[in-house]
């Protein structure tokens, strides 16, 4: 065989083996991204995420906002499992919950199929005592007309309060524990907007909008803030309260009923804070209320381990480690 005639056979059959490497590469790529997207595909199970995830095991992760309209469509795919929606340090405007809600619909749905992220609402009203608590029912009443998924009451100090607060946020068609707290207190009216940002027909809203998990098939999440020591006394019957599902020691507030100021509640903690924050621990773990706290990428396995189910903090990267070590398999991005 001539050399030139060798050289030639020899390239065909170089060229003939890196076109069918090739072939195999994109066909294993292809087949990779198939398989990647069918991991990340996801039914919703509820329309809260944050229930489904919690009801699984899974702790959730927030992030924070007080916008309008754009804020919401920018905020409609959050890494984040809720959305922590300040009213309480932030002018209570009802207006631009509604924009941020219409906002999150606009934008979504969420990488895991959910229509939005869940929306939980601080707003400047206190637990102090029942009378003031019903003074303010207004307040729920409102910001649960917007489709919100939750709010969490700030200084929850007197557990008559905390029980005006959950039957403020409950229909009287709904009966569990009615005997403890009294009959719910919404009205028809609320749940034209709420259900159309659920996406469900306003005679489905009537029936899923209740407390989880004191009622099963509910979609709302009511939180307190155990957060200076006169709620910390009460902590025990504070967690008792029937349709409560989490609860927080809010350092920096218990921090300045001590007493203690800018840096002085900053982690390391003192003392009398760790204390703190182990109690309220330990009375969620008694009560079986999930725990709020924050979580750091330093720290945020251990964190898990010790209970906390609820990562505060708003760091993305702590929420990444902490999904990894659990295994999640809802998507979030």
């Amino acid at each position: 065989m001539r050399r030139a005639d060798f050289q030639s056979r020899f390239i065909s059959y170089v060229v003939s083996i890196l076109f069918l490497v090739s072939v195999s590469f994109v066909s294993a790529s292809a087949q990779g991204m198939q398989n990647n997207h069918a991991q990340k595909k996801w039914v919703p199970k509820k329309i809260n995420k944050c229930i489904e995830l919690l009801k699984s095991g899974q702790p959730i992760y927030y992030a924070a906002a007080y916008g309008g309209y754009e804020e919401g469509v920018k905020m409609a795919k959050t890494w984040a499992d809720y959305i922590m929606y300040d009213m309480e340090n932030h002018p209570l405007d009802i207006s631009k919950l509604h924009a941020f809600m219409q906002g999150l619909v606009d934008g979504g749905p969420t990488p895991s199929g959910h229509r939005t992220p869940a929306v939980i609402v601080c707003l400047p009203t206190y637990g102090l005592d029942s009378a003031s608590m019903r003074a303010n029912v207004w307040m729920f009443q409102q910001v649960l007309d917007q489709g919100v998924h939750g709010i969490e009451l700030c200084h929850a100090r007197d557990p008559k309060a905390i029980k005006v607060f959950v039957q403020a946020c409950r229909y009287p068609i709904h009966k569990q524990a009615i005997d403890n707290l009294g009959e719910g207190l919404r009205g028809w009216g609320s749940q034209k907007f709420a259900a159309y940002v659920w996406g469900i027909n306003p005679d489905e809203y009537f029936k899923k909008a209740d407390v989880w998990p004191l009622n099963p098939n509910g979609e709302l999440m009511l939180g307190v803030k155990i957060e200076d020591r006169h709620a910390l006394k009460n902590v025990d019957k504070n967690l008792q309260t029937p349709g409560i599902c989490f609860a927080e020691w809010g350092p920096r507030d218990m921090g300045l009923s001590y007493g203690l100021v800018g840096g002085q509640a900053n982690p390391p903690f003192p003392k009398i804070l760790r204390e703190a924050g182990q109690k309220v621990l330990k009375a969620c773990k008694k009560y079986h209320i999930f725990f709020l706290d924050n979580v750091t990428p330093q720290n945020v396995i251990q964190r898990i381990k010790e209970g906390v189910m609820i990562g505060a903090g708003r760091i993305e990267k702590a929420a990444e480690i902490g999904r990894e070590f659990t295994k999640r398999k809802m998507p979030w991005k």
